[in-house]
């Protein structure tokens, strides 16, 4: 019996329409990225794990998709190493594929440091892999679009990558809302409550409030450690309403004394009052629930939610000055955004944002009506490719209906025919599918009439 075939759960299949779909995101999103200087780099898709371990936290560690060495990697391994799952997991495997794209960026900037210009701006457009449990909007590989600038610890940088974030979802149409907090303001609320040292713990939980509810966040605060008066020193926070000046002001009188949570409220102030003259077209809040779990994050973190359909995070990131040091260059501060390219693919479909444009490979397509007609049409191609023009024409002499057919289903919004009576004429009759209007021009004119009506 014949094997059924399947890819692994979390994986997706990209058929053409949908390519042209996920192109126009990624070219869209490329093009902002070059508007604000942003120059392409790329990684391979796997780094060693001595790259990888240890930059997401043990969350994030656990969900790091392992290689396999090559060759008969238990020969010389004893039995005993054998049945110890982290013996064994170490002497089996030293690669794996890249979580995100920001640690292999960390690690290319040390390693070519000689090489390049700080500040660095780069972006990149690659796949990632993460072993988690697949649901709606979370794959286990998926395409981030990064940005990031290293070498300068300026707030603007943080602003104008707010901006960037607006001018693509501008661009896309997606109505957006762009959630900002510190983590020098986490860590001072850690402080406030009597537990610095369990800043982790406390972002990790407070970053699963949308998905698990405060009831549960709390839960597990306790259970790591914290007392019943911290978490409950926590709640006025997680919950404080107003503006983001009213918000800034209290936790200036809960935290302004300590010296980490005073330099976080500085930053937000200086970030916001950036923000207030860029005339964003989208709202931008400050959040005190905003945590993002991974460690390496050190001063400003975003997140960006569509408000017109349930969805997780479609943008996020934030400032990081200590990632480079693992790799041997201290004092190198950054700060960078990802654009979760597939969800916000599902967001666009799901309200119906692609323009046609998106879903069109072809512009134009010649009926194929016999040898001698096909004679007559293929001198035209070559000149109206020439023009930057695509178009193809029907390889079998098909029955119209059939030809037609297929046109519609490609979304090919002009077709091209010539019969016996347009050769003796020196003519082409033109069709566009959408209106089913036809005019018939002089073959001399075909060109200059397509042009015009592919921009009408």
């Amino acid at each position: 019996m014949a094997q059924k075939p399947a890819i692994p759960k979390g994986t997706r299949d990209f058929g053409p329409d949908v390519m042209a779909r996920r192109d126009f995101i990624f070219n869209t999103i490329k093009d902002v990225f070059k508007l604000y200087g942003f120059e392409p780099i790329e990684t391979p898709a796997m780094e060693n794990l001595s790259t990888l371990t240890g930059k997401y936290g043990d969350e994030g560690d656990k969900l790091l998709f392992r290689i396999l060495n090559s060759g008969d990697f238990l020969s010389d391994i004893s039995d005993a190493d054998k049945r110890s799952f982290e013996t064994l997991g170490s002497r089996i495997s030293g690669k794996g594929l890249r979580y995100d794209l920001t640690v292999p960026f960390a690690r290319f900037v040390v390693q070519y440091r000689n090489e390049i210009s700080f500040p660095f701006k780069r972006y990149q457009i690659q796949p990632v892999w993460r072993a988690d449990r697949p649901q709606k909007g979370r794959y286990r590989e998926f395409y981030q679009c990064d940005v990031d600038v290293v070498g300068s610890d300026a707030l603007i940088n943080e602003a104008e990558l707010v901006q960037l974030i607006d001018d693509v979802f501008k661009r896309l149409n997606i109505n957006v809302v762009t959630k900002i907090n510190n983590r020098k303001v986490l860590a001072g609320l850690a402080d406030y409550i009597g537990k610095p040292e369990a800043l982790i713990d406390i972002t990790v939980a407070i970053d699963k409030l949308d998905k698990i509810g405060i009831d549960q966040v709390n839960n597990e605060l306790r259970e790591k450690g914290l007392s019943d008066k911290a978490v409950e020193l926590l709640q006025p926070v997680l919950f404080m309403e107003g503006s983001t000046a009213e918000k800034l002001d209290m936790l200036e009188k809960l935290i302004g004394h300590l010296d980490i949570g005073a330099k976080g409220i500085a930053e937000l102030r200086q970030l916001f009052d950036y923000l207030d003259i860029m005339n964003l077209s989208m709202p931008v809040e400050l959040d005190l629930t905003l945590a993002r779990g991974l460690n390496y994050y050190t001063g400003a973190i975003f997140e960006v939610k569509a408000t017109d359909v349930p969805m997780g995070s479609i943008c996020g990131g934030g400032r990081y000055d200590n990632l480079t040091g693992v790799f041997g260059m201290p004092d190198m501060s950054g700060v960078g955004i990802s654009f979760g390219a597939d969800r916000i693919y599902d967001v666009m479909q799901s309200l119906e944002l692609f323009p046609e444009k998106a879903m069109q490979s072809t512009q134009i397509i010649f009926l194929n009506f016999g040898e001698k007609e096909m004679t007559y049409c293929l001198p035209f191609l070559q000149k109206i490719r020439e023009k930057g023009l695509s178009v193809e024409i029907f390889p079998d002499a098909a029955k119209i209906k059939k030809q037609l057919r297929y046109a519609d289903q490609k979304h090919i919004p002009i077709v091209v025919m010539a019969g016996e009576s347009e050769m003796n004429a020196g003519q082409f009759t033109i069709k566009q599918m959408q209106s089913g209007e036809q005019i018939t021009v002089a073959a001399q004119s075909l060109i200059e009439e397509l042009e015009v009506r592919l921009k009408a």
